[in-house]
């Protein structure tokens, strides 16, 4: 069977699918999830039954079909299909195929059913936002939407990835909403424009939204609209580089509207509270202060899907620039669980998380699918993090072993205004320019911004085991003293793992075998608690070279076996060709014990 849609032709007998004839290359299971949803696409398919027919007699979660369905979308992007699948909340997937908009909730002949405003209010409040965004449109035409009506179609756009659309319609709500007199609404409106221009980097449109709505917040005593200004205020602190000034933004905030049923806004000031504090430094009371807004969000079903994802987006920022690699892949499955509960599409940013996650977890090929899927996003989603997703494509290609494509990722974010440390100094580390490694990681710490005072523990982790490589032995020990006396501050696994890798480093410069070695472990323990496997088979090569030098051969083939059984999985030919070099080292090693 052959079946042609926009540019693809999907050919079930040779299993091939084409795209202006060229052959495009599935993973067989996206393939057989295509099949089955085009050969059924006049209805709607449950998540069960695509997990029977795709996964028969294989035992899997939803995160299988959601990464599937996910791959699937960024292929059928690049013919502009990527909208063909469409998610219909709380009931499951459907291909349509002419591109035409969702089926209605009412599928009742046309003199039955209701005017086209109501339809598209009912379909927005089952969130059923593909259908309620092309209803709004057509009801758009009669000129029979208010203001409201405006602001439930932006939210439909955006949460089908479409918030570039739904701009003008904020707009167009917000002159409704001052036309009617109802000052809150426009002054939610307002702060949304603000918070999407500054998400495309337009900071003093951002600011000029913002002001507007501060002006009209004036007139009325609601502490909900006062808060979200004070929020919104305290992002704008961050970017131009005052942090304690956006602190104090965010606890007013959420002092406003602690326990006074404004469960969204008083989430949002407490996970921002909690971010700057954690960019302050005070780790504890920062994660303490992020988890307990995701539980209070969690807890209500008064969060709409926008807001949701910038709560979660906040967390899993935060998780992936403090290096809590554990917690940040908690937060992601927990937030790709919200968005298909809510009919949402993924967004290029949550793609960065997750891509991220993946790499330093060991599943290379799919970090890397999904962080190039990000980066076709971010376009439209959040420009200003695309120097971000390159530095993060820069880790995976480094990762895999493709050097020179690292590298590349690495200047194109540097090009863009993103420091690409610490993956940059680590891979000129292996390449053997160790003291440009130093130079680079010590040029990432100059000044506060916000990126530097985010990530400064783990370029302070990685400048410290630089320096004991380059023989810089007072300085690596003062960093390795700041971080593992910083127990509240640094808390992170990660962190602890390079500072015990840093002292294997120093142990073994002065001779004391054991030391190194015990250190070493501690590091290889601390990345095996996280399931940081690229970092676990790094680090299990580099106990069995030294246990090679003090003639342990038993120990070095055990660990290389361990490493081997890792590196199978990860798809790292740079991991591979280092098991097999050891592997090389050990047989001469044990033949030349033998003769």
């Amino acid at each position: 069977m052959t079946l042609r849609f926009g540019p693809f032709e999907l050919d079930e007998a040779s299993r091939a699918l084409m795209c202006a004839r060229k052959e495009v290359p599935l993973q067989p299971r996206v393939f057989d999830l295509l099949v089955y949803l085009t050969r059924n696409h006049d209805r709607v398919v449950t998540k069960d039954e695509l997990l029977d027919a795709v996964w028969a007699h294989v035992t899997v979660t939803d995160n299988s079909l959601q990464r599937a369905v996910s791959m699937l979308r960024t292929v059928l992007r690049n013919g502009g299909m990527d909208s063909a699948i469409r998610n219909v909340a709380g009931k499951g997937y459907r291909f349509c195929i002419d591109g035409g908009a969702e089926p209605q909730a009412a599928e009742t002949a046309d003199d039955d059913a209701p005017d086209l405003r109501t339809r598209a209010q009912r379909a927005a409040a089952a969130q059923a936002w593909e259908e309620a965004a092309a209803i709004f449109a057509k009801a758009d035409a009669t000129g029979l939407l208010d203001g409201n009506d405006l602001h439930q179609w932006a939210l439909a756009l955006q949460c089908t990835g479409k918030a570039d659309a739904a701009m003008p319609l904020l707009a167009r709500a917000l002159a409704a909403h001052t036309n009617a007199g109802n000052v809150p609404p426009a002054v939610i409106d307002a702060v949304t424009l603000s918070g999407l221009y500054f998400e495309r980097g337009q900071a003093a449109i951002a600011k000029g939204w913002l002001a507007r709505a501060e002006d009209w917040a004036a007139e009325i005593d609601d502490p909900a609209t006062n808060a979200l200004i004070l929020w919104m205020k305290s992002k704008v602190a961050a970017f131009d580089g005052e942090p304690e000034f956006a602190l104090s933004l965010a606890d007013e905030a959420y002092s406003a509207v602690r326990h006074k049923d404004a469960v969204s806004i008083e989430a949002l000031s407490l996970v921002y509270r909690g971010f700057y504090r954690l960019c302050l430094g005070d780790t504890r009371a920062g994660l303490a202060d992020q988890d307990h807004a995701a539980t209070l969000a969690l807890s209500s079903n008064r969060l709409d899907p926008v807001m949701g994802g910038i709560l979660y987006c906040n967390i899993l920022w935060a998780s992936r620039m403090f290096g809590d690699w554990a917690r940040a892949d908690q937060w992601t499955l927990g937030y790709q669980k919200f968005c298909s509960e809510s009919g949402m599409e993924l967004t290029g940013s949550c793609q960065l998380h997750r891509s991220e996650v993946l790499g330093v977890r060991g599943s290379l090929g799919e970090a890397l699918t999904r962080i190039q899927d990000s980066l076709a996003r971010l376009t439209s989603d959040a420009p200003w993090s695309i120097g971000d997703a390159n530095r993060v494509l820069g880790d995976i290609q480094s990762a895999i072993g493709n050097d020179d494509a690292a590298l590349e990722a690495y200047d194109k974010a540097y090009s863009l205004g993103w420091c690409p440390e610490p993956g940059r100094a680590m891979l000129l580390l292996e390449r053997g320019e160790a003291e440009a490694a130093h130079a680079s990681l010590e040029r990432s710490l100059i000044g506060k911004s916000w990126w530097t005072l985010q990530r400064r523990g783990i370029l302070f982790a990685h400048l410290g085991l630089v320096a004991a490589h380059t023989g810089r032995r007072e300085q690596a020990l003062e960093l390795i003293d700041e971080l593992s006396g910083s127990a509240d501050r640094w808390p992170m696994p990660s962190i602890r793992a390079l500072t015990n890798e840093a002292q294997s480093v120093l142990a073994h410069t002065k001779g004391d075998y054991e030391a190194a070695l015990r250190h070493l472990h501690l590091a290889r323990q601390l990345w095996s608690s996280i399931e940081g496997r690229v970092h676990v088979v790094r680090l299990r090569l580099r106990i069995a070279k030294l246990q090679l030098e003090r003639d342990d051969i038993r120990g070095a083939s055990a660990e290389l076996h361990a490493a081997q059984l890792i590196t199978h999985d990860l798809g790292s030919h740079k991991l591979e060709a280092n098991c097999a070099e050891l592997q090389r080292e050990i047989a001469m090693r044990e033949s030349g014990r033998a003769a």
